[in-house]
Order: structure tokens, then C-alpha cells, then sequence
């Protein structure tokens, strides 16, 4: 990793350069252009189209050397072997590789094309385009699986409008094959405005559910409209760096209320999703289910593709309901270095293969 600073690669988001094609049926935004895509991004063709995240946007100026260093195929080709303990691969057909491994233990799966804060309207398009193949592609083959998507890939900075029609055309595709979507939650800068935009499209759509990260201070008031709603939620503690005005910080305290949480959900939610790594949480949770004797078909737990793998197939083994959270695509580099970032086993296992024969 000589040559590129870890900065580089928190900042830094890859997609595929699409040539101008138009995507027959995908709406577009007034007063925007039209939404083209390649046929064959699902695919992996090597190309590049940058990102912006608002962070990126604060300093454009750096933004042409920031690429050209991240962008190095030499830096792809090294890091690429060691991410696939956490990204099935760049292409759909990989990904479907994965979930057919998966589902043969028993662990069912939810698709994710690796992407967000999309500037423009072709990124968008495109993953529209590989959404809807993906659930044509689960359709197909019989695989126990749904989709999940961020708001900000589907262009919700560049039009809510238009990133509303996209997701109706993804729901209504998986509501033609009896499938399923969820909407991951971003920073808080997006939890309001993903939260409204649920609200609307459940609306219209019964299909599709919504993730709560159980550190926010608002959680509790979000899960019990939810509740009223008959919403379907992903609770998990919570990924992003947030301030402590909207986050609780100390670890024991995030614990306490995902418990208070789960509890409502497990009680009376439909068909909540624990999502989760952590031994004290999983064990409350088998506890706490045990004797307010919850049957285990009534919620699932999920955790991320590569990441305890072992008691993924112990806890479905068991009885449980094991979803795993399976991303996939050619913009794979700053979701692993979230990962490395994570868990200093994480590191550890890299470390160990950097030098493996």
C-alpha cells in the first residue's frame, strides 16, 4: 500500500466510466439530462467515473490527484485478492457465486450494489440498471435472496423526484417477483430526509423496509412510528463518525439502547432484522427471544458477508434466521477499507495473507 495515504483511501469512491447509452425507461429529473448507462457495468468492465461525497465536494481541488493516486491499477490489482474476504466480486455473476454458497447452508442474503453519493445521473442509472438485473437474476435462479440500496445511489442529491421514480421502478420489479428491497441508512446528515422519502414510497410500496442505527438520540421516536407504520427494521448500532448532540459514544450505552430496541421491534415490530456482530448483543438476543418465548420465524439476524463467518452458519445451524448482507461491484476499495478499519482482525487476517504463499 506504499504510495497512497490512508487518507487517500477514506476519501476516494469508484465506479465505472458508462458510455452514452440510454437506459429505455428510466425516468429522468426536469431540467437534467438523460440517464445513460453501460449494458455490461453488472458485468465489470474496467472503467472509471468518480463519486463526490460532500466531503469530496469541500475540496475539489485536490479531488484530480486524489483520483489519479487512488485510481492506480497496480494498487486495484494488489488490494482486489485481499477484499474478497469482504465484497463477493465486481461482477453480478460473482455475486450470485456467493449467495448460492451461502444459501446452500441454510443462510439466506441481501444483494447490495457497492455505490453512493452519485453527482450524476448516468451513475444513477447505472445502478438502477444493475438493481433490476440482480432481482431478475435471484428471480431466475430461485435464490433466497433480496436487495439492499442507499438513497444517494439512486440520485437523491441530485433529485429526490427522480430518485423516487427509481426506486419505485426497483420495488415494483422485486413486487413482480414476490422479492423485496431495503433502504440502508446513511449519515445524519440523510437520516431525516431518508426517513421522509420511506414514509412516501411506503406509501405506495409495501415492499421495501428502512434501517435504524440504534446510537441516534431520535432512534426510540423513529422505531415507534415505525411500529405503527408495520415498517420492516434493520436495527444495527450505527457506522458513521457522528457528533455526541446526535449520538450516543460510550459502547455500553449504544449496547443499552439497541437492547431497548430490539426489545420494542421483537415485541411488536414486523419481522425485525438484528443486525449485528457482537457476542453480548447476539446471546441477549437469544436470551431475551427464549423467554418471552418470540419463535425464532418471527426475526432474522443479519450480519456482512466475510465477517464471522463461522457463526453465521452456527446461529443458522441452530434454527435462527441468518441473512447475510452481500456487496458486490467495481467500486469495492472504500467499503474494505471500512472494513479494515472496523475490527483489528479484520487487519490481522490481510496482514496474515500479504505474506501467504
Amino acid at each position: 500500500m506504499r504510495g497512497i495515504s490512508a487518507s487517500a483511501l477514506d476519501e476516494w469512491f469508484l465506479l465505472e466510466k458508462l458510455p452514452a447509452s440510454i437506459v429505455e425507461g428510466t425516468p429522468r429529473p426536469a431540467a437534467l439530462g438523460g440517464v445513460v448507462h453501460d449494458e455490461h457495468q453488472c458485468r465489470g468492465v474496467e472503467a472509471l467515473h468518480a463519486f463526490e461525497s460532500p466531503r469530496q465536494q469541500s475540496s475539489a481541488a485536490a479531488r484530480p490527484s486524489l483520483a489519479k493516486e487512488a485510481m492506480s491499477p497496480l494498487l486495484n490489482q494488489l488490494l482486489f485478492p485481499f477484499a474478497r474476504r469482504f465484497v463477493a466480486g465486481r461482477t453480478i455473476d460473482e455475486a450470485v457465486a456467493a449467495v448460492c454458497r451461502l444459501n446452500a447452508t441454510g443462510i439466506s442474503t441481501t444483494l447490495d450494489v457497492l455505490g453512493e453519493n452519485v453527482s450524476d445521473c448516468r451513475a444513477a442509472g447505472a445502478a438502477v440498471a444493475c438493481y433490476l438485473e440482480a432481482l431478475d437474476r435471484i428471480q431466475k435462479e430461485g435464490l433466497h435472496s433480496n436487495v439492499s440500496l442507499k438513497l444517494t445511489q439512486m440520485g437523491l442529491d441530485i433529485d429526490r423526484d427522480y430518485c423516487f421514480a427509481n426506486l419505485s421502478r426497483i420495488c415494483e420489479r422485486a413486487a413482480a417477483g414476490n422479492n423485496y428491497v431495503r433502504i440502508d441508512m446513511e449519515g445524519s446528515a440523510y437520516t431525516e430526509k431518508t426517513l421522509n422519502f420511506y414514509y412516501n414510497l411506503f406509501g405506495k410500496h409495501q415492499n421495501v423496509g428502512i434501517v435504524i442505527q440504534a446510537y441516534l438520540h431520535r432512534s426510540g421516536q423513529d422505531v415507534r412510528r415505525l411500529i405503527e407504520l408495520g415498517a420492516r427494521v434493520r436495527l444495527c448500532k450505527g457506522a458513521y463518525n457522528e457528533p455526541s448532540s446526535l449520538a450516543l459514544q460510550a459502547m455500553p450505552a449504544i449496547r443499552q439502547n439497541f437492547m431497548n430496541l430490539a426489545a420494542l421491534l421483537l415485541q411488536k415490530g414486523n419481522y425485525p432484522a438484528i443486525a449485528t456482530h457482537d457476542d453480548v448483543l447476539i446471546s441477549w438476543t437469544k436470551e431475551y427471544t427464549a423467554q418471552q418465548q418470540i419463535a425464532q420465524e418471527r426475526f432474522e439476524f443479519q450480519m456482512l458477508y466475510g465477517v464471522r463467518a463461522a457463526t453465521q452458519r452456527q446461529l443458522a445451524a441452530q434454527g435462527y434466521r441468518m441473512r447475510v448482507y452481500v456487496p458486490f461491484g467495481t467500486h469495492w476499495l472504500p467499503y474494505f477499507y471500512r472494513r479494515l478499519r472496523e475490527r483489528k482482525e479484520n487487519v490481522a487476517f490481510v496482514l496474515r495473507n500479504l505474506f501467504r504463499k
